[in-house]
């Protein structure tokens, strides 16, 4: 039987809605973007798909399941659709190591960028101190090995996160991480993901930061 395609809700310009793209698109699983502003995460009828107003979220005709927070998402995508352990693995012990990455990603990197972002971009006073506590944490975290795809969006974005300086590359002190940065955003999932999220980006007139085109109170990146 064929699969249906899922509907994948997101605001392209948040990193968390790409990693469960990327998941679909490496598993061959067909997928249609359901793609609306930043704006209007908190409006119907999106809080009818997700109340919690925080994207991604996912409908999937063939399990009539709805079901929002990309970590659920992707550990559902797995269990379900991953059945040839294209990005799993067989073994008790592997696969739990590779949930244990998972959690670690969403408890400790994407954390510290969030709170890099909202110290070093976002809050209107700068505070030296808790700015370089929160970089110091996404810094110490980059020495650590990735298992999986949801570390490529928020990697991606940490010259911005970490307000680094023109072309400077903020892998470069952690050549192993740069290494398998390199090899991952090589992958074709990734540049189809890219570009579908560059176009959708710029229709709602966004820079790739995500912030307004125009708009001289942020940095570009």
């Amino acid at each position: 039987m064929a699969i249906k395609p899922l509907t994948v809700w997101l605001t392209p310009s948040g990193p968390n809605p790409w990693k469960v793209v990327l998941i679909l698109d490496e598993l061959g699983v067909p997928y249609e973007i359901e793609s609306f502003a930043f704006d209007h995460v908190k409006d119907k009828p999106y809080t009818d798909i997700c109340p919690n107003g925080r994207v991604p979220a996912i409908v999937d005709p063939n399990t009539n399941l709805t079901l929002w927070e990309s970590g659920a998402i992707i550990q559902y995508l797995e269990e379900v659709y991953d059945t040839e352990l294209k990005l799993t693995y067989e073994s008790l012990n592997e696969s739990h190591l590779l949930n244990q990455y998972l959690h670690f990603h969403y408890g400790q990197e994407k954390g510290a960028d969030v709170l890099s972002v909202r110290f070093n971009v976002l809050h209107p006073e700068k505070l030296p101190s808790i700015i370089e506590r929160h970089n110091g944490q996404v810094r110490r975290v980059l020495g650590c090995t990735f298992a999986d795809l949801a570390f490529m969006p928020w990697n991606t974005r940490l010259d911005f996160v970490l307000m680094t300086k023109p072309r400077e590359d903020p892998l470069a002190p952690y050549p192993n991480v740069q290494a398998w940065h390199q090899r991952m955003v090589e992958r074709p999932v990734w540049k189809r993901a890219m570009a579908v999220r560059d176009k959708l980006m710029d229709d709602q007139g966004l820079m790739p930061n995500g912030m307004p085109k125009g708009d001289q109170q942020y940095p570009r990146v």
